[in-house]
């Protein structure tokens, strides 16, 4: 009975929710003639539902029944005084073409804000709702002058871009945020979706041009703080270290700027001026920590560029560390580079085991003992142990749920099952890990997803698909000149199966591992020549344009290859930085 009642009570609300669903709907189909009966029933229910008001005159509006909006609104503002209504009446004559009568109430509205200049929030928006920018700016104006504790530069800054004056809009930001700096982050954001959408990157130089003026003219560090920004933005990382230096030197106070500075040169492969900037930090501290993470980041970089004849001074630099600093839980950074030096490059696998090992037995917080069964399992796939790498990312996996590390535990798992064979099991991960929230780790599984779709699709025994597997795992062995011979043998041996064009990436990727620059560029010119329509083009296409942008010199060649993925290809993972590239190439910045 208590449930029948309470079915009867919640029934009206359940009707007045699905007429406004059904209401909207028909607004939103251009249904209007249907969509104003069910309006004027809801207002009659709920006539204080200002929404409701709303699109009830919009609906008058656009049956052109501009006499039935304008009494209406008139109601509306006899019975509440609504000092925005004035900016509905003035509109609904505007939509008649009657300029004198829509300037009339607009000056009303005007009028409105000078007896209050609160009534600014309400008249303002309803400007702004009716795209009526200049308006809007003058509302927000008016209220500014007449209460000086009223701001509104930033909402003027963002009418006046859209009004198309694009360095009004900037100067107005840049003060802004300068006046209020607790506002910075608010201002960036809006700038660099300015950015973003800045295809003639006009809007980008004019920043650029106003930044550089305030930090002449000012003394104030906030302005090359700024500065350092935009030049990140534009990944720029050197001149954003000189912004960088400047402020170190005027406020020593920490380095966790010019360190995030290092890293985000790092991540993308600006390696010179990573290492310029971590001899930087190493040459201005005493801290004991920070020097001991220098030098680590420092070997790092040594350890990927290194050729055999530098691997004894390596394992020098290494071992005079653990001399100064010792085995202990400060210096775990340093255990997982020896051990992956050791296992990746020395081919020296018991030694790394044996480091990692014992570096579990360390009082390791969770995020650390990651780090180690991480690397543990690298080395035990390295050696081909796949059944126990499995094992050591599966714990990852399960130590740190929903963690970053967690998935790229899960993607290196499911790629050991591929690299042994185990083509089913691997699948079914891949299917899963190709909805990552991490668009490399989704990008990476929906590649060997497809990859072994397609070639079990064509060949059940999947003869080819293990071939590649195996060479693929040669990579990852780095042994580059067996893999080099194993995909060659794949190309003569399938010739015009599915697995072809993954093929030619995969030697040309190798060839510019090498150094061949010219025969990389040869094996990606065969996908982009016969395979335009497959998931590889994009790729082809961003390898052999930086390959000739930065090893053949090329530019020319480098910009029509960019210029292709910006045309064709918008949904690659590549298009943002092939854009920005192919500006550079153009001549759009001050470099």
């Amino acid at each position: 009975m208590k449930f029948l009642r309470l079915l009867f009570l919640l029934f009206p609300i359940f009707v007045f929710s699905q007429n406004e669903f059904l209401a909207q709907n028909y607004f939103d189909r251009g249904e209007f003639d249907k969509a104003i009966i069910i309006y004027e029933n809801l207002i009659k229910a709920s006539p204080g539902n200002y929404q409701y008001f709303q699109k009830q005159v919009a609906c008058y509006q656009q049956l052109k029944d501009f006499l039935k909006a304008e009494n209406t609104i008139k109601n509306k503002l006899e019975r509440s005084k609504l000092p925005q209504l004035y900016v509905e009446l003035g509109y609904n004559y505007q939509l008649q073409n009657q300029p004198e009568k829509a300037k009339k109430n607009y000056d009303l509205a005007f009028q409105k804000i000078q007896e209050n200049p609160n009534y600014v929030y309400g008249i303002a928006r309803e400007f702004e709702v009716k795209v009526l920018l200049q308006q809007a700016i003058e509302s927000y104006s008016i209220a500014q002058k007449l209460n000086p504790e009223l701001n509104f530069d930033y909402q003027i800054a963002l009418l006046q871009g859209q009004l198309g004056k694009i360095e009004s809009m900037i100067d107005a930001l840049l003060d802004y945020s300068g006046k209020f700096p607790d506002n910075l982050i608010l201002v960036q954001n809006q700038l660099n979706r300015f950015m973003s959408e800045d295809h003639s990157k006009t809007f980008s130089d004019y920043l650029k041009k106003a930044l550089l003026l305030r930090t002449q003219k000012s003394q104030d560090l906030f302005w090359n703080r700024f500065m350092s920004w935009y030049f990140v933005q534009q990944k720029e990382y050197g001149k954003a270290f000189i912004q960088e230096k400047a402020i170190y030197k005027r406020s020593p106070e920490s380095f966790s700027n010019v360190l995030t500075l290092a890293r985000l040169a790092s991540e993308e492969k600006e390696n010179d001026v990573a290492r310029e900037i971590l001899e930087f930090v190493l040459a201005n501290t005493q801290d004991r920590q920070i020097i001991l993470d220098m030098k680590h980041s420092l070997l790092v970089m040594d350890v990927e560029k290194a050729s055999p004849q530098e691997y004894p001074i390596i394992s020098q630099k290494i071992n005079q560390l653990f001399g100064e600093y010792g085995v202990s839980n400060s210096t775990l950074k340093v255990q997982i580079l020896k051990a992956h030096f050791d296992a990746f490059y020395l081919k020296q696998f018991e030694s790394a085991k044996s480091i990692l090992t014992k570096a579990l037995e360390l009082p390791l917080n969770p995020f650390e003992k990651g780090y180690v069964k991480m690397e543990l399992a690298d080395v035990l796939l390295l050696d081909e142990k796949f059944n126990q790498a499995i094992i050591y990312y599966a714990q990852v996996e399960d130590d740190l749920p929903n963690d970053e590390m967690a998935h790229q535990a899960s993607l290196k798992m499911a790629k050991a099952s591929y690299y042994k064979g185990d083509f089913e099991w691997a699948q079914q991960q891949f299917k899963v890990l190709k909805s990552s929230v991490s668009q490399l780790i989704a990008n990476d599984a929906m590649q060997l997803f497809l990859l072994i779709s397609d070639n079990t699709v064509e060949d059940s025994t999947q003869v080819a698909l293990k071939k590649y597997a195996r060479a693929d795992f040669m990579i990852y062995q780095n042994k580059n000149n067996e893999a080099l011979e194993q995909f060659k043998a794949i190309l003569n041996q399938h010739k015009g199966e599915s697995i072809e064009d993954e093929t030619l990436l995969q030697i040309g990727k190798i060839y510019e591992k090498l150094g061949d620059y010219q025969q990389a560029v040869n094996y990606y010119q065969q996908i982009i020549d016969r395979f335009p329509e497959e998931i590889y083009i994009d790729e082809a296409l961003f390898f052999s344009a930086e390959i000739y942008r930065k090893n053949l010199l090329d530019n020319e060649k480098a910009k029509s290859l960019y210029e292709k993925i910006l045309f064709n290809h918008q949904d690659s993972i590549y298009f943002v930085e092939a854009r920005n590239n192919f500006r550079k190439l153009r001549g759009d910045t001050n470099l």
